[in-house]
């Protein structure tokens, strides 16, 4: 039977490699010969220049602001490029960047040049083929790359330890970087030179930054992103995929899509790697794997021992292993499984290096013990005005119900109030009565205008009004709060007594944090 997993026109090698893996083990390990994938749309993965990094060069980076780019620039200029950036404005990820020395220019595009000497440009996503820098790159000639291209090369040019999932990829992949330091150390006699690398969305809450180039032979672990099949350029020695729900379909249209494209990242896990899958995810998506599977509540027995105010305290056994006590320095049930998955990752490597199981589950433990978050994350913004205010990145159902959880659980007894920003006028329409449903037992929630990030794709469906609406009917205290600074003003007047506040959303939100704090501290004065 023909394979149509592919496009007409797909790089030649990865569907060479795709028809491999699916003959590499029986019927239930492959994606090709699946009746449920075969009847869903095609994948087209093009694939570019990317052979232009394996030598130095002069680089412009545009969108150097953003999460993926921040961090590929750190590792770029490890391996010798020279760089310079630019982006609208300075951000979280951007400024380490300045302190670190990089040339970075902000403003408008129209206005901004390209370096002399540039060779070669890198664009994030968010950067349009109607860019003015890359349309005067066009003009001189030069080579322009996709910033998932460059995570193509990245696959090629180390071994990667790809994490996907709809949620819990920025902190399942922190927390295997610092599982995989642990077991680095272990290694330290025979590779001393060995350390484990990473490129994340989200920053280090400690090291404030999202970005460690590999030493040695060390690894690069890599937050795998689904949207625009991103994920798909990479080649995983080994993965951990946490859970797999409808999320970005103003890009794959349904969840079977969905499906499809997480089942091809299982099967390009090398066929002599490991698959670390959560509980959830589908049977039809662990079966596309040929490589070795480790699924939580199968292979993997996980039991939580206790909590408390959110914290946990579990054990994790695997085959031919045990960690008999994690202790999680970051709240949250679903840090559980989070945590779960990428210790078992990093514990079947160890056992693929031969490593004594017994100290690896004592430095790998200690490695996820010490990690204390990541910024955005169920975010401490302290208590200004006698209020305790948590910010979290929370921008699906599912997130924001657990994070709700969460914060009752590390502020019991106290109303939990929230402000959130809505992420794409589309997931809005989607999700609508799930937001409502999520946010049920919130004291109030003010809900911002949407944020469209992608209002180039994205200029329909669903806004504040209109949740807010569902919210009321749904029995939840809501309000609009209009853009983001009469929103923290409408906020901030409606905190009584003693409370939490809870500030959710994906978008810009994070930059209200002075401008909330500076409220709630007029508030009480």
């Amino acid at each position: 039977m023909a394979p149509d997993i592919l496009a007409t026109g797909t790089d030649a090698s990865l569907m060479q490699r795709m028809l491999l893996r699916g003959r590499r083990k029986g019927p239930n390990r492959s994606v090709i010969n699946s009746p449920t994938l075969s009847k869903l749309p095609r994948v087209d993965i093009p694939r570019g220049q990317s052979s232009l990094l394996d030598t130095p060069r002069k680089i412009h980076l545009l969108g150097v602001g953003g999460a993926g780019v921040s961090g590929a620039a750190r590792l770029l200029d490890a391996l010798g490029h020279t760089l310079t950036g630019y982006d609208r404005e300075a951000s979280a990820f951007s400024k380490p960047l300045e302190d670190a020395g990089f040339a970075i220019v902000y403003g408008a595009s129209n206005v901004a040049t390209l370096p002399e000497g540039t060779q070669l440009v890198i664009r994030s996503a968010a950067v349009g083929d109607d860019d003015p820098q890359v349309v005067r790159a066009r003009e001189r000639g030069l080579p322009i790359m996709k910033y998932a291209e460059v995570l193509g090369w990245m696959s090629r040019r180390f071994s990667v330890l790809g994490v996907a999932g709809t949620h819990g990829k920025t902190t399942s992949s922190w927390m295997l970087h610092h599982a995989m330091s642990g077991i680095d150390r272990l290694l330290a006699d025979s590779d001393p030179q060995t350390r484990t690398g990473v490129l994340v969305g989200g920053l280090h809450s400690q090291l404030r930054i999202n970005a460690v180039a590999p030493e040695g032979s060390g690894s690069l672990v890599l937050e795998a992103c689904e949207y625009d099949r991103t994920f798909l350029r990479l080649d995983p020695s080994g993965a951990v995929i946490t859970n797999v729900e409808a999320d970005h379909l103003d890009y794959y249209g349904d969840l079977a899509a969905i499906h499809k494209a997480f089942a091809c990242f299982a099967s390009q896990v090398s066929s002599e790697g490991l698959l670390v899958v959560g509980g959830q995810v589908p049977d039809v998506v662990a079966e596309s794997a040929s490589c070795e599977v480790w699924k939580l509540g199968r292979e993997l027995q996980v039991e939580t021992h206790n909590q408390r105010r959110g914290h946990s305290t579990f054990s994790l056994k695997g085959p031919g292993w045990n960690l008999k006590r994690v202790q999680l320095a970051v709240p949250g049930n679903f840090n559980v499984e989070n945590a779960a998955g990428a210790l078992a990752l990093a514990m079947g490597l160890a056992q693929r290096k031969g490593l004594d199981m017994e100290q690896a589950a004592e430095v790998a433990s200690r490695g996820v013990q010490a990690f204390t978050g990541t910024v955005r994350r169920f975010e401490s913004w302290g208590t200004p005005g006698g209020v305790e205010v948590v910010h979290d990145y929370a921008h699906h159902p599912t997130e924001v119900r657990v994070t709700l959880d969460t914060a009752r659980r590390t502020m019991p007894g106290k109303p939990i109030h929230v402000l959130f920003q809505p992420h794409q006028h589309s997931r809005t329409a989607r999700f609508l009565h799930d937001f409502a449903d999520a946010l049920n037992g919130a004291a109030r929630v003010v809900v911002a205008d949407v944020y469209g990030a992608r209002t180039h794709i994205d200029n329909t469906g669903a806004g504040a009004g209109d949740l807010v609406d569902a919210l009321i009917a749904a029995g939840v205290p809501a309000v609009r709060g209009g853009d983001l600074a009469q929103s923290v003003v409408t906020f901030a007047h409606g905190l009584t007594g003693v409370c939490g506040a809870l500030i959710l959303g994906a978008g810009d939100i994070d930059g209200i944090k002075d401008e909330l704090r500076n409220e709630l501290a007029l508030r009480c004065s």
